[in-house]
């Protein structure tokens, strides 16, 4: 009896993706998402967020844990960490016979803390955009301020390259060095021309659900022309991240019609004793990474397969994708209050 010839199907067949950026490969098993879930349900997030929180720490006029008092801030808000994972003045480990399966080295840097916005019931996309542009700002200052002595920094700063960048930065040189072009710039052509991983897209960003993404609805933020570092960005550009990123996180909120929860940071050439050099082969990006799977009480969890094999996903990246761009650009909560006459 002959065996009927199976064709592949991306959204039935299980394979494998390759990410550039990490030199490693992502299995992408879309058949489980037809499988029933009976595991851990996450509980809802707060619906009635008050606009001031005399508990909440990072209100303005609130005391911290530390005893500090914030001041009665109106925009965005920086201040140093309370408890940073890195100081500045740490003392080296001691030694210079380390065995070489026992090996350590100096860690220092900064911490910062920075809040968006003075009230607690208003996250990034229900900002207006000159909040939003505020923020960008302030991200920006902090690499003027931060990248002058310090070889990477996010809102905190540290003097090593951490291990997640230093393999980008391999990474993405190797590419340059053969292909004469940063890859992230010659993959956001690409996604501007197939647009099935396609989100949301103005004339200076473009954001996707990566070829080899891990998390379900996960984000790469790129510009669209070649860029290093976040504070090379022109006004127009700000003006612009700060349009798409509202875009972006409004139909993330729109979802599961949540807050959604996310982590989120920029990646961009390093900084400090790197300025001089020739950093041609990066191009700054913003990677967004939210836990949620199936609905706002699913999350995705790194678990078995992920911590002892290699990083797997379910929903493929065009499914996902589908999914968000489809999504309206009006809020919510925005909706809820017009059909409410507020």
């Amino acid at each position: 009896m002959s065996v009927p010839e199976i064709h592949f199907d991306y959204k039935e067949h299980q394979h494998l993706r390759y990410n550039p950026l990490k030199d490693s490969w992502v299995l992408v098993s879309a058949h489980r998402m037809r499988r029933p879930w009976a595991g851990q349900l996450e509980k809802p997030p707060e619906e009635h967020v008050p606009r001031y929180d005399p508990r909440n720490p990072l209100c303005p006029g609130n005391t911290r844990a530390n005893g500090e008092v914030n001041p009665d801030y109106k925009s965005t808000f920086v201040f140093e960490n309370d408890f940073p994972a890195l100081q500045p003045n740490a003392p080296a480990p001691g030694g210079s016979d380390q065995h070489p399966l026992f090996q350590s080295k100096a860690a220092r840097g900064v911490c910062k803390v920075m809040c968006f916005h003075p009230w607690s019931d208003v996250t990034l996309p229900l900002m207006n955009k000159e909040e939003v542009v505020k923020v960008i700002d302030k991200w920006a200052e902090l690499v003027e301020e931060l990248g002058a002595t310090y070889p990477w920094v996010q809102v905190w700063a540290s003097n090593f390259l951490p291990s997640e960048p230093a393999l980008s930065d391999r990474c993405q040189r190797a590419f340059y060095e053969k292909h004469k072009e940063p890859l992230l710039l010659q993959y956001a052509k690409q996604e501007t021309e197939k647009k099935e991983r396609l989100v949301v897209m103005n004339a200076d960003w473009l954001a996707v659900v990566p070829y080899w993404a891990t998390w379900p609805y996960q984000l790469l933020l790129l510009p669209r022309r070649h860029v290093l570092r976040i504070n090379e960005l022109t006004t127009e550009e700000r003006g612009s991240l700060a349009d798409i990123m509202k875009q972006l996180l409004t139909k993330y909120d729109n979802l599961f019609e949540v807050s959604f929860p996310y982590s989120m940071g920029w990646h961009g050439a390093p900084t400090g004793p790197h300025l001089k050099e020739d950093n041609s082969h990066w191009q700054l990006h913003a990677h967004y990474y939210p836990p949620l799977l199936r609905s706002a009480t699913v999350k995705k969890f790194m678990v078995g397969y992920e911590m002892l094999a290699q990083e797997q996903r379910d929903l493929t990246p065009e499914q996902a994708a589908e999914k968000l761009r489809d999504l309206p650009d009006e809020h919510h909560k925005d909706r809820e209050e017009q059909r409410e006459g507020r």
